[in-house]
């Protein structure tokens, strides 16, 4: 029996960036969604709810933060991995409290090993 493919939703406002992860997230069996801001995050997940959460920090229209916040108002359960160059004060303890799911905290440059290993950790089956 083959096993569904676990949607991903990319926000990442830098166009390369969003490439690279998304032909990463690709040859690793994923389902990829991606969205150049947090607005278009919040209409992707509307009409394809996501699995996981992959999203920058800093982006225009919707902040990560505020997606983070936006989404987790309805899914708390929903995991979140960020990615940043800019990491937050109180670090991945600061989206604690806007959600049930675990929340990671990359920086960038990302070191796409370490996030593949966690989206599996995350993302188990």
């Amino acid at each position: 029996m083959a096993s569904i493919a676990r949607r991903i939703l990319v926000a990442e406002d830098e166009g390369l960036a969003a490439m690279a992860i998304e032909d990463e997230l690709l040859a690793q069996g994923y389902e990829v969604v991606l969205a150049p801001d947090g607005q278009a995050a919040m209409e992707a997940a509307a009409r394809q709810p996501p699995d996981l959460l992959l999203t920058d920090l800093r982006m225009p229209r919707l902040d990560g933060a505020g997606l983070i916040r936006a989404l987790r108002a309805t899914r708390p359960d929903l995991p979140v991995v960020v990615m940043t160059g800019y990491a937050p004060a109180g670090g991945q303890e600061a989206f604690r409290r806007d959600g049930e799911a675990p929340v990671s905290l990359f920086s960038k440059p990302l070191d796409m090993d370490a996030v593949l290993a966690e989206l599996r950790r995350l993302l188990p089956g």
